[in-house]
């Protein structure tokens, strides 16, 4: 049995190899500690205003604290006084949704199948909403209709601003979906079959853009609930939303009023938040784009 001995130099090398590695390891778990400590900060930042102001609405007192006794009075004061306001906002909100799924299903359909310039140039213009601050939207609405007193008081005119809000993000996501999947062959295939339009677009296109619906969808209504600029300059005194609501209660009223009323809003929109993240899906339908060209990379380097 041979042993091999090490001279100096090679056991010198060894060792300043172990002590590179041992270096690159402590630098990597310092990074690593680094990023998971930035990102507890920042979740900090984010989180406890919003805890705070939960207390602030459970509490007795706010200036006193938790100290002063928990209480759901400020709740029950809240809904009492603004349950209509909560009400109006899930019409609206299903209203803007029903118009938009009209709407923005087909047009992102067609967006998706047309290559011509024209196509693109109606995509950039629906992004204009977005791009525009809401109540510069919302003073070119009353500048249209502002004339017609009926449809002005009414809340279906907060439904027009919501749509107009909120259609580019369920054609995007409409859109992006289509376009990963390849529904023209699927068409064609179906159209010699003898279908008809009809039939390829309900038993074909809708259920492969299903995912980009579904995104459309939750972006649509947590927008509509939270919209509060453009509904600020659209509503009148009988069609005041959540948003609006909530605005007022701090302005007028007692800042556990206010905190209660933010728990409200609260309760209602994190249910739509927590959606999106389970089914995993983003407003713009790219999440899911992103992944299939990873596929097809995997699939290429195995052949």
């Amino acid at each position: 049995m041979s042993t091999l001995l090490e001279t100096p130099a090679e056991a010198s090398a060894m060792r300043r190899a172990m002590l590179r590695v041992k270096d690159g390891f402590s630098l990597r778990h310092l990074l690593a500690a680094g990023q998971w400590a930035v990102t507890l900060l920042i979740c900090a930042f984010l989180i406890v205003p919003v805890v705070m102001s939960i207390l602030a609405g459970l509490t007795v007192n706010y200036f006193r604290g938790v100290s002063s006794g928990l209480t759901l009075r400020w709740l029950e004061q809240v809904w009492t006084q603004y349950h209509d306001s909560v009400f109006l906002s899930l019409e609206i909100a299903a209203a803007t949704l029903i118009i938009t799924l009209v709407i923005g299903v087909p047009a992102g359909y067609a967006l998706a199948r047309s290559k011509t310039r024209a196509s693109r140039i109606v995509e950039e213009l629906l992004v204009l909403p977005i791009a525009l601050p809401g109540l510069a939207s919302a003073l070119a609405l009353l500048v249209l209709y502002g004339g017609m007193t009926a449809f002005r008081t009414s809340a279906a005119f907060i439904v027009v601003g919501h749509v107009v809000f909120t259609l580019p993000f369920m054609v995007r996501a409409v859109a992006a979906v289509a376009a990963s999947s390849d529904l023209r062959t699927l068409e064609e295939g179906a159209a010699s079959l003898g279908a008809t339009f009809w039939q390829r677009f309900t038993t074909i296109v809708l259920p492969n853009v299903r995912p980009g619906i579904v995104a459309g969808a939750l972006a649509v209504l947590t927008l509509s609930i939270g919209e509060f600029n453009l509904t600020w300059m659209l509503h009148t005194p009988d069609t005041k939303t959540l948003p609006v609501g909530l605005a007022d209660t701090y302005a007028s009223l007692r800042i556990e009023v206010g905190s209660a009323y933010t728990i409200l809003f609260f309760i209602m929109t994190m249910p739509l938040l927590v959606a999106m993240q389970w089914l995993g899906v983003d407003a713009t339908g790219q999440r899911g784009l992103a992944r299939k060209p990873r596929k097809k990379r995997r699939t290429s380097s195995a052949s």
